[in-house]
């Protein structure tokens, strides 16, 4: 019987061997834009920016408790996130996913290819490479330069792009129309855009400060 049981047990296992490993289709944002065909020229936010394809934008916070578990999130998601700091849609979720899967059409009716590019471009050039820092010594508060982590970075430019976008959307301009317009602008590095105004005062005060 037990070798009986050993040889049931090897065959399982060559089975199990044999098997093909399954390739899961690739799926594309908003059912449009591939993903696979987007590059991450600044090497030191590759890791950060996370580009893996999704069914539904909603992790639920399952990487809330996890160090580092930001990484696990797509950038989509985070965006759509930030999205979600003003009134108008706070917890809104759904309403916020239609914005930018809206805005996504506009930059491609403008731009006449992928608008995910045109999102990942954004985030490298609105991410700042400087900040300051407050230091006591005593009773002296000193101000210092320093470099930032490319987890921080992208916090950020994702922050300003939204806060942008929002501040944008008041001044008579569908919130749609300022999110494809502030991500156009970011990705040309146009001083125009909120976030690579922010980025640039930001880096401008990080340098007088190591001075």
């Amino acid at each position: 019987m037990a070798e009986d049981k050993e040889i049931n047990n090897e065959e399982a296992t060559e089975t199990k061997a044999e098997e093909p490993e399954v390739e899961l289709p690739v799926v594309p944002l908003f059912g449009k834009w591939d993903l696979t065909e987007v590059d991450v020229e600044d090497k030191t936010l590759e890791r950060h920016i996370n580009l893996n394809a999704f069914q539904v934008p909603h992790t639920g916070g399952r990487h809330s408790k996890k160090r580092f578990g930001k990484r696990n999130l797509t950038v989509i998601e985070r965006i759509i996130n930030n999205l979600m700091r003003s009134e108008k849609y706070t917890g809104k979720k759904a309403q916020a996913y239609s914005v930018l899967k809206n805005s996504f059409e506009l930059i491609h009716e403008k731009k006449k290819d992928n608008p995910a590019q045109h999102m990942v471009k954004a985030l490298e050039n609105s991410a700042p490479r400087a900040e300051v820092v407050s230091l006591r010594y005593g009773g002296i508060r000193v101000y210092s330069g320093v470099d930032v982590s490319p987890t921080r970075r992208i916090d950020t430019a994702i922050r300003n792009l939204c806060i942008g976008a929002l501040s944008s959307s008041k001044k008579q301009r569908s919130i749609e129309k300022a999110l494809a317009k502030e991500i156009m602008l970011a990705s040309e590095a146009n001083p125009d855009s909120y976030a690579i105004g922010k980025k640039e005062e930001v880096e401008r005060q990080a340098e007088a400060a190591h001075n």
